[in-house]
C-alpha cells in the first residue's frame, strides 16, 4: 500500500536527519549509553539543525510550520538507527505546545528564541512521588507573595525527563485548594528558571530503558517565581494539561510504531546473517512465519499512527482517538519487539545489539503518558460504557 502521510519536504528532511544521525550520533552513542545521558552540547547541534524550531513561528527564529509530520520522521529515523536524542524529545513534544498555547507575547519573546537554538532546554514537571497518574493529587504548592510580585514554590517532582540538563521547567503546582465539586481545580503552570535559589536536581534516575535520556528528581524549597512566569491563568492548569494530552499520546503511539518497524528490520538483518545447522536462520519456516506475523502487525500500526498524525495536524484528534492509537501501537510494539528479540536468541539479550536496547526502551510506552489501563478507561467512557 502506498503511504501518503509524507511529502517531498518531509523526505528531504529525512535524508538530512539520517545523515546527521550517522555522523553525529551513531559513532558516540555507546558513550552516551554508558554515561546515562547525552551531552549538553549535543542540543546545540539539534538547534543548529533546526529540529527545535520547526513548529516555532518565524518571528521567534523558527520555521513557522504547523505540523507534527517532521516529528514523525524524527521518530522513524532515530528508531531506524537504534538511537535516542537524549531528553530533547520533551523539549519539543511536551513543552512547546504549552508555550505556544499559554505564553503571552512578552513571554514568547523571552522564551522562544533561546528555545529554538537549544540555549535554553525545557522540561515539564507533573508527576510527584506517590501520585503517579493522579495529577489532581499533587502536593507541590505555589503561594502568591504579599506584595504580589512573585510566587513561592515548594514541593517535589519525580520522573522528570530532561530534568538534569533543563534550563527552564514548566512546573505544575497548586495555587488554590481543590473544591468539593472539583478536586482538579487549583492547579497552575509556571515557567521556572532552574538557576533559581532553592531549586535543586536530586538523583538522576537509573532507568531500565531510555538510558541516554536524563530523568531526574526535582525539589523546590521557597523558590521565587516571578508573576511574569505564570503560564495562562491561575487554577486552570489541569484543563491545560488535558488539552495537550492528545499530542503527547500521539507522540508515544507514533514512536512505538517506529520502534516496532525497526525491530523487524533488525531481526530480518540478523536472521539473514546468522547461521544455525549450516543454514541461515532466515531459511527456517518458523523464522519466516514469525517475521511475517510481525510485519502484518507493523503494517496495521503504521496505518493507525498515520491516521492519528493526519487527525492531529487537522486539529481533529480526540482524546479517545489518541488513547486508542496509543493503546494499539504500544501493545503492538510490545509483542513485535519481544518476538524479534526471540529470533536473535542469546544475542538479543546483549546490550551491544540494538534489539536489546529497543526492548528496554519500549517498555515504558505502556506506562507514561497514561498507562494502557487508563487508555482503556478513556476509550470505554467514549463508548458510553
Amino acid at each position: 500500500m502506498r503511504r501518503t502521510v509524507f511529502n517531498e519536504d518531509h523526505e528531504a528532511f529525512r535524508e538530512t536527519l539520517r545523515a546527521f544521525i550517522e555522523a553525529e550520533v551513531v559513532p558516540v552513542y555507546d558513550e552516551w549509553f554508558a554515561a546515562g545521558q547525552a551531552p549538553r552540547d549535543f542540543y546545540y547541534k539539534l538547534g543548529e539543525l533546526g529540529i527545535f524550531g520547526i513548529n516555532v513561528p518565524e518571528e521567534f527564529g523558527g520555521a513557522g510550520m504547523d505540523s507534527h509530520k517532521f516529528e514523525a520522521v524524527l521518530y522513524e529515523e532515530t528508531a531506524r538507527a537504534g538511537v535516542q536524542f537524549g531528553g530533547s524529545g520533551v523539549h519539543v513534544l511536551l513543552a512547546l505546545p504549552y508555550i505556544k498555547m499559554l505564553a503571552d507575547d512578552e513571554q514568547k519573546k523571552r522564551y522562544l528564541p533561546k528555545f529554538v537554538t537549544g540555549e535554553e532546554m525545557w522540561a515539564i514537571a507533573m508527576t510527584e512521588p506517590g501520585t503517579g497518574s493522579d495529577l489532581a493529587g499533587m502536593k507541590t504548592t505555589a503561594k502568591l507573595s504579599e506584595d504580589g510580585t512573585h510566587y513561592v514554590l515548594n514541593g517535589a517532582k519525580t520522573f522528570i525527563t530532561g530534568g538534569v540538563h533543563a534550563d527552564k521547567v514548566i512546573v505544575c503546582a497548586r495555587t488554590s485548594a481543590p473544591t468539593a465539586e472539583d478536586r482538579r481545580f487549583g492547579i497552575s503552570l509556571f515557567a521556572v528558571d532552574t538557576k533559581s535559589e532553592g531549586y535543586s536536581v536530586g538523583r538522576k534516575l537509573d532507568k531500565l530503558g531510555l538510558r541516554t535520556s536524563d530523568t531526574a528528581e526535582l525539589a523546590f524549597v521557597d523558590v521565587k517565581v516571578p508573576v511574569e512566569d505564570l503560564l495562562g491563568e491561575e487554577n486552570k492548569g489541569f484543563y491545560y494539561l488535558g488539552h495537550n494530552l492528545a499530542s503527547e499520546r500521539w507522540g508515544i503511539a507514533f514512536g512505538a510504531y517506529a520502534q516496532a518497524k525497526s525491530a523487524v528490520r533488525f531481526a530480518k538483518q540478523y536472521v539473514q546473517e546468522r547461521t544455525v545447522f549450516g543454514k541461515p536462520v532466515a531459511h527456517f519456516q518458523n523464522t519466516k512465519f514469525e517475521l511475517a506475523a510481525c510485519q502484518a502487525e507493523v503494517d496495521a500500526a503504521e496505518a493507525v499512527a498515520d491516521r492519528a498524525t493526519e487527525a492531529l495536524d487537522a486539529g481533529e484528534l480526540t482524546p479517545a482517538e489518541a488513547a486508542s492509537a496509543k493503546l494499539f501501537c504500544t501493545e503492538v510494539a510490545h509483542r513485535v519487539i519481544d518476538r524479534c528479540l526471540q529470533l536473535h536468541g542469546g544475542y538479543g539479550y546483549m546490550n551491544e545489539y540494538p534489539i536489546a536496547r529497543l526492548y528496554a526502551d519500549n517498555r515504558v510506552n505502556r506506562i507514561y503518558g497514561g498507562t494502557s489501563e487508563i487508555m482503556k478507561s478513556i476509550i470505554a467512557k467514549d463508548m458510553g460504557l
